[in-house]
């Protein structure tokens, strides 16, 4: 689905990290240590209260704290890695998009900005240093990065002139199935899924993040009894079996039990 465990630096155009904004970091830190063994260490000193959720010794995510007095809803973002986080940013307002922050420095991590697309989805672009591996691939890490949005028409085309993204249109796509994968030499990375009046209203377009599991049935129960929902029970797609579920703090994301490499 994504690049193999240990890359140092990914190329331009490519999901590189994600992160989560919370109110309690505590709770939210005991879901994710349980459900997926992380561990944690803190987090650069530039972009607030927060921490790096590490697994085998690699930081995999970011979970950051709001201020008290900030009630955003609770989501995880999708970073893309940029060569200049500047001129990828000037690439985003000139095609419509929004920057809200940024881009800033991130200490050695390089530069950062979170920025939105012309339909509202939010995710972020990074600079990075290439100072860590990141074990992608493996259960308890982000393997996939999908848009859900009302259409892939618009949407699709601001991805591919920012990023340089090339789009395939999936094989079985239809007027009921609206789907793109973005690919980058030839190598799926993302892709945006058109859902049209299906859209969730109390959400709009957003980045979902899969998070790759042992088994998906298993974690499914594990996050109901660790206090987040089930959003969607396990069923098998076309790139594993798969669930939707919330954390306790409404963040919601994709567990899978990937098909294979060629997923999806």
């Amino acid at each position: 689905m994504t690049e193999a465990a240990g890359a140092s630096r990914r190329p331009s155009g490519t999901p590189c990290w994600v992160s989560l904004m919370v109110h309690g970091l505590g709770r939210t830190e005991d879901f994710y240590a349980d459900l997926f063994g992380w561990e944690y260490e803190p987090g650069p000193a530039q972009l607030g209260p927060g921490v790096r959720a590490v697994l085998d010794g690699e930081e995999v995510a970011g979970i950051g704290e709001m201020p008290p007095d900030r009630h955003l809803p609770v989501a995880w973002t999708t970073y893309f890695a940029t060569d200049d986080a500047d001129c990828a940013a000037e690439a985003i307002r000139s095609c419509g998009g929004t920057v809200a922050v940024g881009p800033m420095d991130a200490g050695a991590e390089g530069r950062v900005a979170i920025c939105s697309d012309p339909l509202g989805a939010i995710f972020g672009i990074w600079q990075d240093s290439g100072r860590h591996g990141r074990p992608y691939g493996k259960p308890g890490t982000p393997v996939w990065n999908e848009l859900v949005t009302q259409d892939t028409l618009t949407v699709g085309k601001f991805y591919q002139h920012v990023f340089g993204h090339e789009s395939e249109r999936h094989p079985a796509a239809s007027a009921d199935f609206d789907y793109l994968t973005l690919r980058l030499d030839g190598r799926p990375v993302a892709a945006v899924h058109g859902v049209g009046r299906s859209l969730p209203h109390d959400r709009g377009p957003h980045w979902m993040t899969y998070f790759e599991v042992h088994d998906t049935d298993a974690a499914t129960a594990r996050v109901a009894e660790l206090g987040g929902r089930v959003l969607s029970p396990p069923r098998d797609r076309i790139r594993g079996r798969l669930a939707l579920v919330a954390d306790p703090e409404g963040a919601v994301f994709a567990l899978v039990q990937s098909a294979g490499e060629d997923a999806p």
